[in-house]
């Protein structure tokens, strides 16, 4: 689907290891990576300046990962001093990113509001998809598990989708990147309908099982026109629940999530499916921001 890749990793969360994986990415449709770690500083009222004596061993570790990488890909190396998340705003912005992928640990809302997010912010900054992965993971998989995770990250695809504008969204991104994308992967999307159980019966209308399946095969229609395998499910149940579990049955590459409102879908008051994915699945998580 994405064929400019932003890979961010501050060494503690894994992603580092991408960097091995050239060829593997390569397969999964990609033609430029640019790997960038970001060195915190402390905040006052100079400007920090870029001292290459303590950029320098960042960057040399990473072109060590590096050093296999295919020569029919694109490589670059960032490494900058700076806040995170202003850093990669800046970069996706001067390489034209088109994915940005990042280690996020699960956490619950109190740790997000304490700790703070570098998700989390560009989720509301940036219009770029980003990818989102677990550390636990990534540092805990064999060489040959990630080989195989990278080739295949974006090939089958899990949309929850329940008729809303951020489903129809998620659907409209996906055309655009396909249609756009010669070289993409992407080979099976599933559809996966959940009617809250938590809501009242009368409010769900009279056939809701009936009514969501007739949207799905219509959406099933629209797909299979870009040569997808395209499956449906509509079932009742808790829409987060539901999701880990078909995630889990189908063997899913990535959950497709999008941001429903302008305002932000990480705000601590407003309740949302999409930060609820984004906070506690361990599969990865393709996000679509605004």
């Amino acid at each position: 689907m994405f064929q400019r890749a932003l890979i961010c990793t501050d060494f503690t969360d894994g992603i580092y290891r991408l960097a091995q994986f050239g060829s593997s990415l390569a397969a999964g449709g990609f033609k430029s990576l640019v790997f960038v770690h970001c060195m915190s500083v402390e905040s006052g009222p100079e400007i920090p300046r870029q001292d290459s004596t303590q950029l320098e061993p960042a960057r040399q570790r990473l072109q060590e990962l590096l050093r296999d990488a295919p020569d029919d890909i694109e490589v670059t190396i960032e490494v900058q001093l700076g806040r995170a998340s202003d850093c990669i705003l800046r970069l996706a912005k001067q390489h034209q990113t088109d994915v940005i992928f990042l280690g996020s640990p699960t956490r619950t809302l109190l740790e997000e509001k304490l700790f703070g997010s570098t998700t989390a912010t560009l989720a509301e900054k940036t219009g770029v998809p980003m990818v989102i992965l677990r550390p636990q993971l990534m540092s805990t998989y064999t060489t040959a598990e990630l080989k195989l995770r990278c080739a295949h990250l974006f090939r089958y695809l899990l949309v929850p989708y329940d008729g809303t504008e951020g489903g129809k969204k998620i659907i409209q991104n996906i055309h655009r990147q396909v249609k756009n994308n010669p070289n993409s992967v992407l080979e099976r999307v599933r559809l996966l309908w959940v009617i809250d159980d938590h809501v009242r019966r009368e409010l769900r209308g009279d056939n809701p099982v009936e009514q969501a399946q007739q949207e799905l095969d219509k959406i099933q229609a629209e797909l299979a026109e870009l040569n997808l395998v395209v499956n449906t499910t509509v079932v009742e149940g808790s829409p987060l629940e539901e999701i880990m579990k078909t995630a889990e049955t189908y063997d899913i590459g990535a959950i497709a999530a999008c941001s429903r409102n302008i305002d932000g879908i990480l705000k601590w008051s407003s309740p949302s499916l999409t930060r609820e994915i984004l906070r506690c699945s361990w599969h990865p998580v393709l996000f679509f921001p605004n």
